[in-house]
Protein backbone atom coordinates (compact mmCIF):
# COMPACT_ATOMS: atom_id res chain seq x y z
CA UNK A 1 0.00 0.00 0.00
CA UNK A 2 1.33 3.44 -0.98
CA UNK A 3 1.58 6.03 1.79
CA UNK A 4 1.18 9.79 1.38
CA UNK A 5 2.49 12.32 3.90
CA UNK A 6 -0.51 13.66 5.78
CA UNK A 7 -1.07 15.56 9.00
CA UNK A 8 -4.09 15.37 11.25
CA UNK A 9 -6.04 18.60 11.73
CA UNK A 10 -7.65 19.24 15.12
CA UNK A 11 -11.13 17.74 15.02
CA UNK A 12 -14.04 19.58 16.59
CA UNK A 13 -15.51 17.65 19.49
CA UNK A 14 -18.31 20.16 20.00
CA UNK A 15 -19.76 23.46 18.85
CA UNK A 16 -21.75 26.07 20.73
CA UNK A 17 -25.41 26.75 20.02
CA UNK A 18 -24.41 30.33 19.19
CA UNK A 19 -21.94 29.10 16.56
CA UNK A 20 -24.62 26.83 15.13
CA UNK A 21 -27.15 29.67 14.83
CA UNK A 22 -24.64 32.09 13.33
CA UNK A 23 -23.51 29.65 10.63
CA UNK A 24 -26.82 27.89 9.96
CA UNK A 25 -29.24 30.83 10.22
CA UNK A 26 -29.29 31.67 6.53
CA UNK A 27 -28.83 28.09 5.32
CA UNK A 28 -31.97 26.84 7.08
CA UNK A 29 -33.94 30.11 7.48
CA UNK A 30 -33.75 29.88 11.26
CA UNK A 31 -35.63 32.40 13.39
CA UNK A 32 -34.83 32.93 17.06
CA UNK A 33 -37.90 32.93 19.34
CA UNK A 34 -36.13 32.92 22.73
CA UNK A 35 -33.38 35.18 24.01
CA UNK A 36 -29.68 34.38 23.56
CA UNK A 37 -29.17 32.99 27.07
CA UNK A 38 -28.84 29.44 25.70
CA UNK A 39 -26.17 30.29 23.12
CA UNK A 40 -23.38 29.11 25.45
CA UNK A 41 -24.70 25.57 25.55
CA UNK A 42 -22.85 22.92 23.61
CA UNK A 43 -23.78 20.51 20.81
CA UNK A 44 -21.77 17.28 20.95
CA UNK A 45 -23.71 15.05 18.57
CA UNK A 46 -24.30 15.45 14.82
CA UNK A 47 -27.55 13.50 15.02
CA UNK A 48 -30.94 15.10 15.71
CA UNK A 49 -33.80 13.81 17.85
CA UNK A 50 -37.60 14.05 17.79
CA UNK A 51 -38.78 13.84 21.42
CA UNK A 52 -42.23 12.36 20.80
CA UNK A 53 -41.88 9.52 23.32
CA UNK A 54 -40.22 11.80 25.87
CA UNK A 55 -43.14 14.23 25.66
CA UNK A 56 -45.51 11.29 26.22
CA UNK A 57 -43.64 10.40 29.42
CA UNK A 58 -41.09 7.75 28.38
CA UNK A 59 -37.69 9.34 29.09
CA UNK A 60 -35.57 6.26 29.86
CA UNK A 61 -33.98 6.31 26.39
CA UNK A 62 -34.34 10.05 25.77
CA UNK A 63 -31.46 11.32 23.57
CA UNK A 64 -31.45 14.70 25.28
CA UNK A 65 -27.90 15.68 24.26
CA UNK A 66 -28.95 16.07 20.62
CA UNK A 67 -30.63 19.01 18.88
CA UNK A 68 -34.36 18.52 19.49
CA UNK A 69 -36.79 18.86 16.57
CA UNK A 70 -40.46 19.67 17.20
CA UNK A 71 -42.53 18.92 14.09
CA UNK A 72 -46.27 18.91 13.48
CA UNK A 73 -46.75 15.79 15.61
CA UNK A 74 -45.05 17.20 18.70
CA UNK A 75 -46.69 20.61 18.43
CA UNK A 76 -50.20 19.21 17.89
CA UNK A 77 -49.75 16.84 20.81
CA UNK A 78 -48.81 19.74 23.09
CA UNK A 79 -51.63 21.92 21.73
CA UNK A 80 -54.34 19.48 22.85
CA UNK A 81 -53.07 19.38 26.46
CA UNK A 82 -54.41 21.58 29.22
CA UNK A 83 -52.14 24.36 30.45
CA UNK A 84 -51.19 22.47 33.62
CA UNK A 85 -50.48 19.23 31.74
CA UNK A 86 -48.60 21.13 29.05
CA UNK A 87 -46.33 22.76 31.63
CA UNK A 88 -45.75 19.43 33.36
CA UNK A 89 -44.89 17.75 30.04
CA UNK A 90 -42.41 20.41 28.98
CA UNK A 91 -40.81 20.61 32.44
CA UNK A 92 -40.32 16.83 32.33
CA UNK A 93 -38.00 16.98 29.35
CA UNK A 94 -36.45 20.30 30.40
CA UNK A 95 -34.99 18.60 33.48
CA UNK A 96 -32.40 17.27 31.02
CA UNK A 97 -29.70 19.47 29.49
CA UNK A 98 -31.02 20.10 26.01
CA UNK A 99 -28.76 22.04 23.61
CA UNK A 100 -31.58 23.73 21.64
CA UNK A 101 -34.99 23.19 20.04
CA UNK A 102 -36.02 23.75 16.40
CA UNK A 103 -39.69 24.09 15.41
CA UNK A 104 -40.31 22.99 11.82
CA UNK A 105 -43.06 23.61 9.24
CA UNK A 106 -43.59 27.25 10.30
CA UNK A 107 -44.98 26.15 13.67
CA UNK A 108 -45.30 29.15 15.98
CA UNK A 109 -44.33 28.59 19.62
CA UNK A 110 -47.00 29.14 22.27
CA UNK A 111 -46.06 31.63 25.01
CA UNK A 112 -45.49 28.95 27.66
CA UNK A 113 -42.86 27.22 25.52
CA UNK A 114 -40.94 30.46 25.01
CA UNK A 115 -41.19 31.25 28.72
CA UNK A 116 -39.87 27.85 29.82
CA UNK A 117 -37.08 27.88 27.21
CA UNK A 118 -35.82 31.19 28.57
CA UNK A 119 -36.20 29.97 32.16
CA UNK A 120 -34.03 26.91 31.43
CA UNK A 121 -31.72 28.78 29.02
CA UNK A 122 -32.61 26.66 26.00
CA UNK A 123 -32.43 28.40 22.62
CA UNK A 124 -35.67 28.07 20.64
CA UNK A 125 -35.56 28.35 16.85
CA UNK A 126 -38.14 28.08 14.09
CA UNK A 127 -37.90 27.28 10.39
CA UNK A 128 -40.29 26.99 7.42
CA UNK A 129 -38.56 23.77 6.35
CA UNK A 130 -40.37 20.46 6.72
CA UNK A 131 -39.13 18.09 9.41
CA UNK A 132 -37.62 15.49 7.07
CA UNK A 133 -35.79 18.09 5.00
CA UNK A 134 -34.50 19.95 8.05
CA UNK A 135 -33.22 16.78 9.73
CA UNK A 136 -31.33 15.83 6.56
CA UNK A 137 -29.79 19.28 6.07
CA UNK A 138 -28.86 19.97 9.68
CA UNK A 139 -27.43 16.46 10.11
CA UNK A 140 -25.24 17.05 7.07
CA UNK A 141 -24.15 20.44 8.44
CA UNK A 142 -23.26 18.99 11.85
CA UNK A 143 -21.57 15.98 10.29
CA UNK A 144 -19.33 18.37 8.38
CA UNK A 145 -18.45 20.20 11.60
CA UNK A 146 -17.52 17.02 13.46
CA UNK A 147 -15.90 15.14 10.54
CA UNK A 148 -12.23 14.08 10.82
CA UNK A 149 -9.84 16.24 8.80
CA UNK A 150 -6.26 15.97 7.60
CA UNK A 151 -3.98 18.33 5.68
CA UNK A 152 -1.84 17.37 2.69
CA UNK A 153 0.73 19.43 0.83
CA UNK A 154 -0.18 19.59 -2.87
CA UNK A 155 -2.44 21.12 -5.51
CA UNK A 156 -6.08 20.07 -5.98
CA UNK A 157 -7.66 20.72 -9.39
CA UNK A 158 -11.04 19.87 -10.92
CA UNK A 159 -10.20 18.39 -14.34
CA UNK A 160 -13.28 17.51 -16.42
CA UNK A 161 -15.20 17.07 -13.16
CA UNK A 162 -12.58 14.75 -11.64
CA UNK A 163 -10.76 15.88 -8.49
CA UNK A 164 -7.03 15.32 -9.02
CA UNK A 165 -4.57 15.97 -6.20
CA UNK A 166 -0.98 16.58 -7.34
CA UNK A 167 1.63 15.70 -4.71
CA UNK A 168 5.39 15.43 -4.75
CA UNK A 169 8.55 16.98 -3.38
CA UNK A 170 8.72 20.73 -2.89
CA UNK A 171 9.65 22.50 -6.13
CA UNK A 172 8.71 19.56 -8.38
CA UNK A 173 6.16 21.72 -10.26
CA UNK A 174 2.78 20.95 -8.71
CA UNK A 175 1.61 24.57 -8.78
CA UNK A 176 2.82 25.06 -12.34
CA UNK A 177 0.83 22.03 -13.54
CA UNK A 178 -2.25 23.31 -11.69
CA UNK A 179 -1.79 26.77 -13.20
CA UNK A 180 -1.47 25.34 -16.71
CA UNK A 181 -4.67 23.33 -16.20
CA UNK A 182 -6.50 26.46 -15.05
CA UNK A 183 -5.29 28.30 -18.17
CA UNK A 184 -6.77 25.45 -20.25
CA UNK A 185 -10.20 25.94 -18.67
CA UNK A 186 -10.10 23.66 -15.63
CA UNK A 187 -10.73 24.82 -12.06
CA UNK A 188 -8.42 25.24 -9.08
CA UNK A 189 -9.71 24.07 -5.71
CA UNK A 190 -6.67 24.83 -3.57
CA UNK A 191 -2.89 25.04 -3.70
CA UNK A 192 -0.18 24.29 -1.14
CA UNK A 193 -2.28 23.23 1.91
CA UNK A 194 -5.23 20.96 1.14
CA UNK A 195 -7.73 20.17 3.88
CA UNK A 196 -9.40 16.79 3.32
CA UNK A 197 -12.65 16.12 5.19
CA UNK A 198 -14.08 12.63 5.41
CA UNK A 199 -17.75 12.64 4.39
CA UNK A 200 -19.46 9.31 4.89
CA UNK A 201 -17.59 6.03 4.58
CA UNK A 202 -15.87 6.45 1.24
CA UNK A 203 -15.77 10.14 0.35
CA UNK A 204 -13.02 12.72 0.92
CA UNK A 205 -13.80 16.36 0.18
CA UNK A 206 -10.86 18.68 -0.45
CA UNK A 207 -10.76 22.42 0.13
CA UNK A 208 -8.28 25.18 0.88
CA UNK A 209 -7.79 27.11 4.09
CA UNK A 210 -9.68 30.30 4.86
CA UNK A 211 -6.42 32.23 4.81
CA UNK A 212 -4.93 31.23 1.44
CA UNK A 213 -8.08 30.17 -0.46
CA UNK A 214 -7.23 30.52 -4.18
CA UNK A 215 -3.83 32.14 -3.87
CA UNK A 216 -0.96 30.27 -5.50
CA UNK A 217 2.81 30.50 -5.15
CA UNK A 218 4.78 30.21 -8.39
CA UNK A 219 8.51 29.95 -7.79
CA UNK A 220 10.37 32.84 -9.39
CA UNK A 221 7.18 34.87 -9.73
CA UNK A 222 5.64 34.92 -6.27
CA UNK A 223 2.03 34.88 -5.12
CA UNK A 224 -0.87 35.21 -7.54
CA UNK A 225 -4.64 35.37 -7.00
CA UNK A 226 -6.14 32.84 -9.40
CA UNK A 227 -9.71 34.03 -8.86
CA UNK A 228 -8.91 37.67 -9.68
CA UNK A 229 -6.61 36.77 -12.55
CA UNK A 230 -8.72 34.15 -14.35
CA UNK A 231 -12.20 34.90 -13.04
CA UNK A 232 -14.79 33.01 -11.06
CA UNK A 233 -14.93 30.22 -13.67
CA UNK A 234 -11.38 29.18 -12.73
CA UNK A 235 -12.07 28.18 -9.12
CA UNK A 236 -14.03 25.79 -6.93
CA UNK A 237 -14.40 26.01 -3.16
CA UNK A 238 -14.40 22.26 -2.65
CA UNK A 239 -14.19 19.05 -4.67
CA UNK A 240 -14.29 15.34 -4.02
CA UNK A 241 -10.83 13.75 -4.17
CA UNK A 242 -10.84 10.99 -6.79
CA UNK A 243 -7.23 10.55 -7.98
CA UNK A 244 -3.81 11.24 -6.48
CA UNK A 245 -0.97 11.93 -8.94
CA UNK A 246 2.53 11.94 -7.50
CA UNK A 247 5.05 13.88 -9.58
CA UNK A 248 8.68 12.80 -9.41
CA UNK A 249 11.85 13.30 -11.43
CA UNK A 250 12.24 10.43 -13.88
CA UNK A 251 14.68 7.72 -12.86
CA UNK A 252 15.90 4.72 -14.82
CA UNK A 253 15.35 2.60 -11.74
CA UNK A 254 11.85 3.96 -11.13
CA UNK A 255 8.92 1.55 -10.99
CA UNK A 256 6.35 2.98 -13.40
CA UNK A 257 3.30 1.16 -14.68
CA UNK A 258 3.24 0.41 -18.40
CA UNK A 259 -0.18 -1.17 -18.92
CA UNK A 260 -2.43 0.22 -16.17
CA UNK A 261 -3.71 -3.28 -15.34
CA UNK A 262 -2.19 -3.27 -11.87
CA UNK A 263 -3.79 -0.09 -10.56
CA UNK A 264 -2.37 1.13 -7.26
CA UNK A 265 -4.34 2.63 -4.38
CA UNK A 266 -3.45 4.89 -1.47
CA UNK A 267 -5.32 4.89 1.84
CA UNK A 268 -6.28 8.24 3.36
CA UNK A 269 -8.53 8.25 6.41
CA UNK A 270 -9.31 4.60 5.56
CA UNK A 271 -10.60 5.67 2.14
CA UNK A 272 -8.81 4.06 -0.83
CA UNK A 273 -7.99 6.51 -3.63
CA UNK A 274 -6.51 5.58 -7.05
CA UNK A 275 -2.82 6.49 -7.17
CA UNK A 276 -0.60 7.25 -10.18
CA UNK A 277 3.14 7.89 -10.08
CA UNK A 278 4.01 10.21 -12.97
CA UNK A 279 7.67 10.71 -13.94
CA UNK A 280 8.76 14.14 -15.18
CA UNK A 281 11.37 14.55 -17.89
CA UNK A 282 12.07 17.17 -20.60
CA UNK A 283 9.47 17.25 -23.37
CA UNK A 284 6.77 15.48 -21.41
CA UNK A 285 3.49 17.41 -21.37
CA UNK A 286 2.21 16.78 -17.85
CA UNK A 287 -0.85 18.98 -18.39
CA UNK A 288 -2.17 16.95 -21.32
CA UNK A 289 -1.38 13.71 -19.51
CA UNK A 290 -3.36 14.99 -16.52
CA UNK A 291 -6.35 15.59 -18.77
CA UNK A 292 -5.99 12.06 -20.15
CA UNK A 293 -5.83 10.69 -16.58
CA UNK A 294 -9.16 12.40 -15.83
CA UNK A 295 -10.81 11.18 -19.04
CA UNK A 296 -9.52 7.63 -18.49
CA UNK A 297 -10.92 7.70 -14.95
CA UNK A 298 -14.32 8.72 -16.34
CA UNK A 299 -14.21 5.90 -18.90
CA UNK A 300 -13.47 3.39 -16.13
CA UNK A 301 -16.21 4.87 -14.02
CA UNK A 302 -18.67 4.17 -16.83
CA UNK A 303 -17.40 0.64 -17.34
CA UNK A 304 -14.74 0.91 -20.06
CA UNK A 305 -11.15 -0.06 -19.18
CA UNK A 306 -8.77 0.39 -22.12
CA UNK A 307 -6.07 -1.85 -20.67
CA UNK A 308 -8.55 -4.63 -19.91
CA UNK A 309 -10.05 -4.40 -23.42
CA UNK A 310 -6.62 -4.78 -25.06
CA UNK A 311 -5.76 -7.67 -22.76
CA UNK A 312 -8.99 -9.44 -23.76
CA UNK A 313 -8.11 -9.00 -27.44
CA UNK A 314 -4.67 -10.51 -26.86
CA UNK A 315 -6.14 -13.44 -24.96
CA UNK A 316 -8.65 -14.11 -27.73
CA UNK A 317 -5.88 -13.95 -30.34
CA UNK A 318 -3.81 -16.49 -28.43
CA UNK A 319 -6.81 -18.71 -27.71
CA UNK A 320 -7.95 -18.95 -31.34
CA UNK A 321 -4.41 -19.12 -32.74
CA UNK A 322 -5.33 -16.73 -35.52
CA UNK A 323 -2.85 -15.92 -38.27
CA UNK A 324 -0.58 -13.06 -37.41
CA UNK A 325 -1.80 -9.82 -38.91
CA UNK A 326 0.71 -7.01 -38.78
CA UNK A 327 -1.68 -4.42 -40.17
CA UNK A 328 -4.10 -2.57 -37.96
CA UNK A 329 -6.51 -1.59 -40.77
CA UNK A 330 -7.66 -2.80 -44.17
CA UNK A 331 -6.86 -0.26 -46.84
CA UNK A 332 -9.61 1.13 -49.01
CA UNK A 333 -9.55 0.05 -52.64
CA UNK A 334 -7.09 2.12 -54.69
CA UNK A 335 -5.87 3.90 -51.55
CA UNK A 336 -2.08 3.68 -51.66
CA UNK A 337 -1.20 6.58 -49.33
Amino acid sequence: MITIDQKAVSRKQSISVGFFFKNAKNKFSLKLYSDESGFEKTIYDQNLHRPGLALAGFVETFSYARVQVFGNTEMRYLAQLSDDKKRETIERIFQFTLPCIILTNNNEPFPMLVELCQKHQIALFGTPFGTTKLVYLVSDFLDDQFAPRISIHGSLVDVYGVGILFVGKSGIGKSEVALDLVERGHRLVADDVIILTKKGEGILIGAGTNLTKHFMEVRGLGLIDVERMFGIRAIRYQKRLEIIVELEVWSENGDYTRTGLDGQMVSIQNVEIPYIKLPILPGKNITVISEVIALNYLLRHYGYDSAAVLQDRLNQKIHHKMEEDTRGVDYFEHDFE
